[in-house]
């Protein structure tokens, strides 16, 4: 992925949301441009454009201000969104229960109704961190994603691992039917040697 070189090509607009302070500027920069940098928060938007193979439409993502002024200023970037990505800071779980509140708020919305979701795991390098499987106890995402096709993916800003995975996983959701995403993880698992109960209870919390 990278800055997309051409006009032409179909985009598609994928909407990153989050808490103030979850790394969502930070990812895309590191993302981008393979630079860590330090930000500020933000106050409006970003707009970058991310390239992808050739058989897929570039993204288009829009990166809005995560802090509680900018959070009613959500919706209006909900029209025409192809795919969501909401980031939370795996780390700091004293913010885990507003991160919730807002995700579960964002997708009760029609206008996002059935659209793809990845949830970005971020600050998998600290000490800490919840793992993919906590967090999805702890978002609720099996009964607030009912219907919808999601993931969890567990990434660092900092250190630019997972941050690839994720996007391309927005790009295959967005791509696919939700019940090949979930035969998918299932023929993908069980060539791994996982257990039938194991199996299932990875693609309830990966869907």
């Amino acid at each position: 992925m990278g800055i997309c070189g051409s006009k032409t090509r179909e985009q598609a607009q994928v909407l990153m949301l989050g808490l103030d302070g979850s790394g969502k500027t930070t990812l895309l920069y590191k993302l981008m441009y393979n630079e860590s940098v330090v930000t500020v928060p933000t106050v409006g938007f970003n707009v970058e454009t991310l390239e992808t193979d050739r058989s897929s439409p570039s993204l288009t993502v829009w990166d809005v201000g995560g802090q509680k002024k900018m959070r009613p200023h959500w919706r209006h970037h909900y029209t025409d969104t192809a795919g969501l990505v909401f980031v939370v800071d795996s780390w700091d779980q004293n913010r885990l229960d507003e991160a919730r509140k807002e995700l579960h708020r964002v997708l009760r919305y029609d206008s996002l109704r059935g659209v793809p979701l990845v949830v970005l795991a971020n600050k998998q390098d600290l000490a800490g961190a919840l793992s993919p499987e906590a967090l999805c106890q702890k978002l609720d995402m099996r009964r607030v994603c009912e219907g919808r096709a999601w993931f969890i993916q567990p990434c660092s800003a900092t250190t630019g691992v997972g941050l690839e995975e994720g996007f391309r996983r927005i790009v295959y959701l967005m791509k696919t039917p939700l019940k090949q995403t979930r035969e998918d993880i299932k023929v993908k698992m069980k060539s791994k040697g996982f257990s039938i109960t194991a199996v299932k209870g990875i693609v309830l919390c990966s869907r």
